[in-house]
């Protein structure tokens, strides 16, 4: 069986992205203060280990449409051929199903990546992640596509940096979701962050 995850930074008042997100500022504003306790060198222990369980290799990856790039609309919209934040060989070396609602042909990148972009939604998103994979599934993010995840039950496990700054404004990922109860599996803190690691119950 495929177990289906996902892993997020959060600030104390539950947003994992800052306001007006940009190509310049793509977590929105103070979001990089999200992810000091992985990006910072050199890392304190605990972080090391939790950094370690973000990027483990993954059979398949879901991720929405904001966490790929800053385009909206009509893919061709602009002109741009956008192919991802992250460079010629993206991190993931494995496929990655990117929801959408605008058809876009596959892109294959170095290292393993491929970049499909599905308009059937999460279910089909997740469907295809499971098939196409040899392992689990990780929603890497944004906060939409674990919303619908979490809305969905489509979680086995979620994983949590809290980290103690509060951002006011920006993304959610528990709105208008109902979880009934999750099981604490783990949890270690550093001065940076505080990780937790659920369990859904079902």
């Amino acid at each position: 069986m495929t177990f289906t995850t996902a892993h997020m930074s959060i600030s104390l008042d539950g947003f994992v992205a800052g306001p007006d997100q940009s190509r310049d500022d793509p977590i929105g504003r103070g979001g990089m203060r999200l992810h000091r306790w992985h990006l910072e060198q050199p890392q304190h222990d605990v972080d090391a280990r939790w950094t370690a369980n973000l990027l483990r290799p993954r059979g398949a990856y879901v991720m929405g449409r904001n966490m790929f790039g800053p385009i909206r609309g009509d893919w061709e919209t602009d002109g741009e051929q956008w192919r991802g934040w992250w460079g010629d060989e993206p991190p993931y070396h494995a496929p990655v199903f990117v929801l959408t609602h605008y058809e876009h042909d596959p892109i294959e990148m170095a290292g393993g990546t491929t970049f499909h972009f599905v308009t059937g939604g999460i279910g089909d998103a997740l469907a295809q992640a499971r098939a196409a994979g040899d392992g689990d599934v990780d929603i890497a993010g944004g906060a939409s596509a674990v919303r619908q995840a979490l809305a969905a039950g489509e979680l086995d496990e979620l994983s949590l940096d809290i980290i103690p700054v509060l951002l006011g404004h920006g993304e959610r990922i528990f709105d208008e979701t109902t979880v009934n109860e999750l099981e604490l599996v783990e949890t270690e803190h550093s001065p940076l962050a505080t990780h937790v690691r659920y369990r859904f119950t079902r």
